[in-house]
């Protein structure tokens, strides 16, 4: 065993520090064996990728031996409530039981932060003497009143302490900075500033927790203050690292949306109506933008929500090409007509300074956007209320091995970078997330889930519905759904892989419940995230019909509801990628055009990974029991449903209604017994 390996595997040990560190902690052999690897890798350096099944515990697998260590570490997670969940709770725990002067840090990104400054330029713009608001409505301004009250008394500035602050308010954007807008050094507010005291506390930090936006954030326009924090890490730990692909290619890529356009314009506007009325005529000038910006909107047309334009040739989808480049010709010249007129207030106020890069900036994104794609990249327009033009690589790849590895360099080789998530693969090296991050050389560990899945869990394929393309299967899934809540009193989840799939079986759930008093239904869009799941996780309590959740896209991970309030998940159809996406076309030619398969080698995978996700929610603890139903006979009958299915934890197969329905039975008679028998509680 290394120094590291020993003390490791005694806080593991039944009577060691973790039985008095976490609550109802034994002994399991995977999450000691990952522990003992991450270890391993902190001494001798190198990559380690972890599959580490729902359960072990892999939180602690990682956590242990990097503070034991002693080492610089960086902690990166998916989403900002799972970093406030492992700095607010797991890391105190941790540092309290194993008694280390370890100093934790949070690091989140600007927009996760009050920027005074904004907050002051708000108020201003919303009085009633000022263009843009003049007339603000009375929620906005009651709304920035209780953030100016809260802002006398924060420590860290981060929004997410506000209580009452709603994630979607329209307030957010106008008291926080972007890269764009922030005003740096010359802000009048910057001793005070809040993103910059996050930034100076992570860098006297032995441990930073940060998410992968912000990680790849930083790759992309090295601003967010990890330029200079990453380089004096040693131990770098990825979390929910299922994520960090498509976390990159977002900011790998080129962005230009209408919205930062208009955004643009509006701040030019009331800086100059501000600061310098009179000396430009700010109204024409941003009229200019602004009329540029929603032609080019106007030139793509009517589309679906959410619909991503192939952009091959000269213009994105069935746009006129000569339109297209007219649209993009006139936004140039309201972008460089809006540089000119700043140039000459650019000494009046830091503001001026900074809009008038930001126009630059704006200018060469036009540039870009009028030649041609780079190599190895693909170019779509994603269509909605706003108009985002995108440039992307097809993979982190490239940035992993040049910006993170950078192999042979004897500096990265002594670097510890661990990956880790409960879903990385469905073969023996986990090629779905080691191919397109780089990692191909990776150490690959794999460790099972500790639940005994063939008593708790049962998967069943109904063998009698219409193909999943037939209009008549969102119907007969509402209604085999509906049959299995009112079995269990609610206690199911419905998972669609399409918003249309979503609206469908919401409505025809809805109306089957509505007004009897039975199921209360839930559908994704209603009210926020975590609204939703609070109220599904309640279930029938307090007097309350229990709840079923029809939901989409983000709740197929990430979303845990232990214990028999979720006993029955339901997912719609096979996740495969939408064959029509612009970045899915462009990987499977790519594949293809290397003498590999697409479907087999990436349109299953991709399957495999998001089907496993979604079973993922069934069973969250060692008593949980559940039923997963795969309404797609495709897994059933087609030759990659044998590939698929073993990809699914090692579940009982229902092979009929009868059995399923009995199931379900058997569930509800146990709760009814143990919501009535004083022995079950």
């Amino acid at each position: 065993m290394t120094s590291l390996e020993t003390p490791v595997a005694a806080a593991f040990a039944p009577e060691g520090v973790l039985s008095r560190a976490a609550d109802h902690f034994r002994p399991r052999s995977g999450q000691t064996d990952m522990a003992m690897a991450v270890a391993r890798t902190i001494t001798d350096g190198g990559a380690l990728v972890v599959e580490a099944g729902t359960g072990v515990g892999k939180t602690f697998s990682y956590l242990v031996p990097a503070l034991l260590s002693g080492e610089r570490v960086l902690l990166s997670t998916a989403t900002k409530t799972l970093q406030d969940q492992l700095f607010g709770r797991d890391l105190p725990r941790l540092v309290e039981a194993l008694g280390l002067p370890v100093r934790t840090a949070l690091l989140k990104g600007r927009g996760s932060y009050l920027c005074l400054h904004r907050m002051e330029l708000a108020r201003q713009e919303m009085a009633p003497t000022v263009g843009p608001w003049a007339s603000p409505d009375r929620a906005s301004v009651r709304a920035l009143a209780k953030i100016e009250e809260w802002s006398i008394v924060t420590r860290t500035g981060d929004l997410a302490e506000l209580p009452g602050l709603d994630e979607r308010s329209p307030l957010i954007p106008l008291v926080t900075s972007t890269r764009e807008n922030c005003l740096g050094a010359q802000c009048p507010k910057f001793r005070s500033c809040h993103v910059n005291q996050a930034r100076r506390e992570a860098l006297a930090a032995d441990v930073v927790v940060i998410n992968h936006h912000l990680f790849f954030a930083d790759l992309a326009v090295r601003e967010s203050g990890m330029a200079e924090l990453l380089p004096t890490v040693r131990v770098a730990i990825f979390d929910e690292a299922h994520q960090l692909n498509e976390t990159g290619v977002q900011f790998l890529g080129v962005h230009l949306s209408t919205g930062q356009l208009l955004d643009f314009g509006r701040d030019m506007l009331a800086a100059g109506l501000q600061l310098a009325r009179g000396l430009v005529d700010w109204q024409q000038v941003v009229s200019t933008v602004e009329r540029a910006t929603r032609d080019l909107r106007l030139v793509v047309g009517k589309n679906a929500p959410g619909a991503r334009l192939r952009w091959v040739d000269e213009a994105p989808g069935q746009v006129s090409p000569q339109d297209w480049r007219q649209g993009l010709d006139d936004l140039h010249v309201a972008c460089s007509q809006a540089v000119a007129a700043l140039s000459t207030v650019s000494e009046i106020a830091p503001d001026f300074v900074r809009l008038f890069e930001r126009a630059e900036e704006l200018v060469s994104r036009v540039q870009r956007f009028a030649g041609p794609c780079e190599p190895g990249a693909v170019r779509w327009v994603d269509v909605g209320t706003q108009l985002r033009l995108v440039e992307s690589p097809l993979d982190i790849a490239q940035a992993v091995q040049d910006k993170l590895l950078r192999t042979g360099q004897e500096e990265a080789s002594t670097r510890a970078w661990i990956f880790t998530s409960a879903t990385l693969g469905d073969d023996a090296r986990l090629s779905w997330f080691t191919e397109p991050c780089g990692l191909s050389q990776a150490e690959i560990l794999k460790v099972g889930s500790p639940f005994d899945y063939a008593t708790q869990a049962a998967v069943y394929v109904p063998r009698d519905l219409p193909k999943p393309n037939d209009p008549a299967h969102s119907t007969q899934v509402a209604l085999l759904a509906a049959e299995g809540a009112r079995r269990l009193g609610g206690r199911t989840m419905v998972l669609t892989t399409t918003l249309r799939a979503l609206r469908a079986i919401g409505e025809e759930l809805q109306r089957k419940f509505e007004g009897s008093g039975e199921v209360e239904v839930l559908v994704q869009g209603q009210w926020p995230k975590r609204r939703l799941i609070e109220r599904f996780r309640e279930g029938s309590s307090q007097g309350r019909p229990g709840c079923m959740l029809v939901a989409s896209a983000s709740f197929w991970e990430g979303v845990d509801v232990p214990g028999d309030a979720l006993q029955l998940v339901v997912i719609d159809k096979l996740p495969f990628p939408p064959p029509g996406d612009p970045l899915v076309e462009a990987r499977a030619q790519r594949l293809e055009s290397q003498g590999r398969s697409a479907f087999n080698d990436y349109f299953v995978p991709e399957a495999a990974v998001a089907l496993k996700q979604g079973a993922g929610r069934l069973i969250r603890r060692e008593s949980d029991q559940g039923v997963l139903v795969v309404c797609d006979t495709r897994l059933a009958t087609m030759g990659y449903g044998r590939r698929l299915l073993a990809a699914l934890p090692p579940m009982r197969k229902l092979g009929s209604k009868e059995e399923f329905l009995e199931t379900l039975d058997g569930f509800a008679a146990v709760t009814r017994t143990s919501t009535t028998d004083p022995a079950w509680t």
